[in-house]
């Protein structure tokens, strides 16, 4: 992870989409979700999948209360087939819009 990444807000546990501009889609649990979006945007990990296919597009995130909710759900969503995840999509942000830039109060100008 880069060394000038820098946390403004409270951590929030989460499971999360992201999504690539052809539509390719990874899911993924956390512990610090603007730590971990930030980490893909700036491809942190190059040799990562997500960094490969610049799926760095946060669609969907779902807040949990610990790690180990947040870690069952990511294993109950990469069990659906893409059209369910694609329809999960669709209900919150049919638009498929980078919900990360929005997301971080005072600190989203990192996302952008």
């Amino acid at each position: 992870m880069p060394t000038d990444y820098q946390s403004h807000e409270p951590h929030i546990c989460a499971t999360y989409i992201l999504s690539s501009p052809s539509c390719s889609i990874y899911v993924g649990a956390t512990t610090d979700l603007e730590r971990r979006v930030y980490e893909h945007k700036t491809h942190a990990y190059e040799d990562a999948h997500t960094a490969r296919h610049r799926i760095d597009r946060l669609v969907w995130w779902q807040q949990q209360p610990d790690w180990n909710r947040a870690h069952e759900r990511e294993i109950e969503l990469k069990g659906w087939l893409r059209e369910k995840k694609v329809a999960l999509i669709q209900v919150q942000n049919p638009k498929w819009i980078d919900l990360s830039y929005g997301l971080f109060h005072g600190s989203s100008s990192r996302f952008q």
